[in-house]
Order: structure tokens, then C-alpha cells, then sequence
């Protein structure tokens, strides 16, 4: 039985790819699970239609990101943090602390967003990446001050 897939399956193609299966398996896994359909003239139609409204939403996420890109390039953000006596932080300043920081300036990112490569243990300006899409990276700098 030729199906057209709606799902990614692994080991058989990617959505709108059409394969051909064993009719027990399109009857009782693939079309019930919502992971298939049959291969239609209509059906076909269907999936290519899914497949260009994802492709513009993905485009349009994509153009959110190179925007809020550019109005991030060149940010200095600056975080006060307890600092012990020799200079060093007590802990140190973490991806929720960033978020919290680029909020109050208002930029809205998911602390899971923003990659920390090692632990910001001292005062001063450090680099920090954030991903705001798969295509889309930025740097900021974050500029570490002693808590009065």
C-alpha cells in the first residue's frame, strides 16, 4: 500500500514522502497513529499544503530571530553579583540570571536559550551566546559588577 507520510519515521522518510508498505502495517500502525495517510491525489494535495504553511511559519520565525539579532548585537548587559574578598563571586551568575537581566531591559528569552560555555565566577565582562533560532546566534556581554 503507498502511503504519504505526515511524521518524520525514521528508517522510511521525512513528511510528504510517499512509500510504498505492507498493507497490515498502514492499516493498523501508520493511519490510526496519525502518522500516515493514504497516498490520495487529495491526500497528497493535503500534505503539501502542511508542508508550505510550516515552511512559512518556520520562515517567519526565522525573520523574528534576525531581528531581535540585531537589536541584541553590541549589548553590554551588566549584572551585579556578591563578590567575597579576593574578587571572586559567591557561586556564580547562571542563564536565569542573564534571562532575568535581558527582561528587565526588554528582550523576553528562554534562560534555556542562552549558552553559558564555563561558569562565570569573576567580576568583569564576560561573552555569552544566545540561540535564538536554529540558524540564529548572537553574543552579547555581560559585564559582571560587585554587589554594593
Amino acid at each position: 500500500m503507498k502511503v504519504v507520510l505526515l511524521k518524520e519515521l525514521e528508517g522510511y522518510g521525512n513528511i510528504g514522502s510517499v512509500i510504498n508498505v505492507k498493507d497490515g502495517f498502514a492499516r493498523n500502525y501508520l493511519i490510526p497513529r496519525g502518522i500516515a495517510l493514504p497516498a490520495t491525489e487529495s491526500n497528497l494535495k493535503h500534505v503539501n499544503s502542511i508542508i508550505t504553511q510550516k515552511l512559512r511559519k518556520l520562515q517567519k520565525e526565522k525573520e523574528r530571530a534576525l531581528d531581535l539579532a540585531k537589536k541584541l548585537e553590541g549589548l553590554i548587559l551588566e549584572i551585579r553579583h556578591p563578590v567575597g574578598e579576593k574578587g571572586k563571586l559567591y557561586g556564580s551568575v547562571t542563564s536565569s540570571e542573564i534571562s532575568k537581566a535581558l527582561s528587565e531591559k526588554g528582550f523576553e528569552i528562554d534562560k534555556k536559550r542562552i549558552l553559558v560555555n564555563r561558569p562565570i565566577r569573576d567580576v568583569g565582562i564576560h561573552t555569552v551566546q544566545i540561540k535564538l533560532h536554529p540558524e540564529v546566534e548572537v553574543q552579547i556581554k555581560v559585564d559582571v559588577q560587585p554587589q554594593k
